[in-house]
């Protein structure tokens, strides 16, 4: 048997051991008190990113204004003193997790919108998504004059912006976004325009909303659903909408490529109350759990989700099993990232600050645990022994995505490739780990059926990207390869 790796994964927290929801945008246009409406947009997408958030907003009169802000949407931007301070009838807004830049330590300039004071006047834009060349952007804007604030690799946009000889901000744009490689889904705007861009592979998503006589982009549903906005479409990956008092306008300005959304948008990332391509969030992470109870079943007595982005698919593992649902671990509701630890003794509680096993439900019985993801392992062994602990008899996981074996380089904070379990053992190598009685993960084939995809995986032409999955990278990560990562070798 292959010696297994000397505990690479054993001294992380338990915030460490989950992917970080890249960042969500949001924008609107026509509106009296617009950063009113951006601010609940940016509460609704509070999941996407819970660093820290920032919003512009313009005013004929006052002109634009800003304000960023680390922490939570309530906590900042339910203010009246702050929020009367960002006046006008268009505004963007963004939350963040760190995916580029200081991570973990980010500072107040790497928080977004970005603002650029052109010739023809300001812009601000947010952005979502990685830029995989930006290292190369930043070398190249740099040699040439630019003087960069921030560490973020959106700063980028606005520099080729700014060095653009096109008469007009959108038109600047086009030219910024066409040097760029990597996941876009930008929210911008001018004094008088708000402007939402996909990258041409459509990694990341962004929609577009009516509220009264006024236009939304946000980068969920549940972000129009939160302001009482009509959903009318999603943005086109590769589109332009540029929105104004006089409408909307669509421009195409990239070479037009097959999509490849990203399939773990589906999986954890976005809110199960959003429409995805068409499609529930919830009803998919359902459908995950009815194939994961066709393709791993087990005898049990009880499935239980690890709360809660492991609840939709526990609960469609036991309609499709016939086993029982139950809530064998509370989630407590009122754990939030800014918790206070103050010694190493309550650092040391790690899961079970966030985490409790219903006892009296769990002992003695036989129990399959559903959660979304493994990344390193170790909030999966933390819950093991929890459940243990109760005095369950027997103890299952089965996970709702395959194996996490490779980074993602398009907006998602993920560990180092050698960090991820699966990318240094087997399944069977990762249960033995892990410490349970039996380990099952979707297959790739799986989890696109549960996603519509009646055939599963078109291996030759893949309709998501899931390079996290099968390191099938869509867009060639430039820098990383610059830096010595290797890509899968061509099977």
């Amino acid at each position: 048997m292959r010696q297994l790796p000397a505990q690479p994964f054993r001294s992380h927290p338990f915030d460490d051991d989950k992917l970080k929801e890249e960042c969500g945008v949001f924008g609107v246009i026509g509106v009296a008190d617009a950063a009113n409406f951006v601010a609940l947009g940016m509460h609704a997408l509070q999941h996407r990113g819970q660093e820290a958030g920032g919003i512009v907003a313009h005013d004929p009169v006052e002109g634009f204004n800003s304000a960023r802000r680390f922490g939570y949407v309530r906590d900042n931007f339910t203010k009246a003193s702050l929020m009367e301070t960002l006046p006008g009838p268009i505004g963007i807004g963004h939350v963040r997790y760190s995916t580029a830049g200081s991570k973990g330590n980010t500072a107040i300039r790497d928080v977004q919108p970005f603002f650029g004071e052109f010739s023809m006047g300001g812009c601000a834009i947010a952005h979502n998504g990685n830029i995989t060349n930006a290292a190369a952007l930043r070398r190249e804007l740099i040699e040439r004059g630019s003087i960069f604030q921030s560490s973020s690799d959106s700063e980028c946009i606005i520099h080729l912006m700014a060095r653009s000889i096109q008469k007009n901000i959108p038109e600047r744009m086009k030219d910024a976004l066409r040097r760029v490689e990597g996941a876009f889904s930008v929210v911008a705007m001018t004094r008088t325009k708000l402007i939402g861009v996909r990258d041409p592979l459509g990694v990341r998503p962004l929609v577009l909303g009516r509220v009264g006589e006024g236009w939304a982009l946000s980068s969920e549903t549940c972000g129009l659903d939160i302001i009482g906005a009509e959903f009318i479409r999603e943005i086109d990956p590769g589109e332009m909408v540029v929105i104004d008092a006089k409408g909307i306008e669509s421009f195409r300005p990239f070479e037009q490529r097959k999509s490849r959304f990203c399939i773990f948008e589906h999986v954890y990332f976005s809110r199960p109350d959003s429409i995805l391509g068409g499609r529930s969030v919830y009803e998919t992470r359902r459908q995950i759990g009815v194939e994961l109870a066709k393709e791993a079943p087990v005898e049990a007595d009880l499935v239980c989700p690890v709360p809660d982005s492991g609840t939709p698919a526990a609960i469609g593992y036991s309609q499709e099993s016939g086993i029982p649902y139950a809530m064998g671990i509370i989630r407590n509701q009122y754990m939030g990232r800014t918790f206070i630890e103050p010694t190493e003794q309550i650092r040391n509680m790690g899961v079970r600050l966030k985490l409790n096993v219903n006892r009296g439900l769990i002992k003695g019985k036989r129990i399959i645990l559903v959660d979304d993801s493994v990344v390193r392992g170790t909030t999966s062994m933390k819950i093991k022994e929890m459940i243990l602990d109760a005095g369950a008899a027997e103890v299952h996981f089965r996970i709702a995505s395959p194996p996490t074996a490779w980074p993602c380089f398009y907006g998602v904070d993920t560990p180092e490739k050698e960090k991820l379990l699966a990318s240094t053992m087997t399944e069977d190598e990762m249960r033995d780990f892990i410490g349970v009685d039996s380990l099952k993960f979707i297959s790739l084939d799986g989890l696109y059926r549960a996603a519509g995809e009646a055939k599963g995986r078109d291996n030759a032409s893949p309709q998501y990207c899931d390079a996290c999955f099968s390191g099938d990278y869509p867009v060639a990560p430039s820098d990383q390869l610059e830096k010595g990562f290797q890509l899968k070798a061509a099977e």
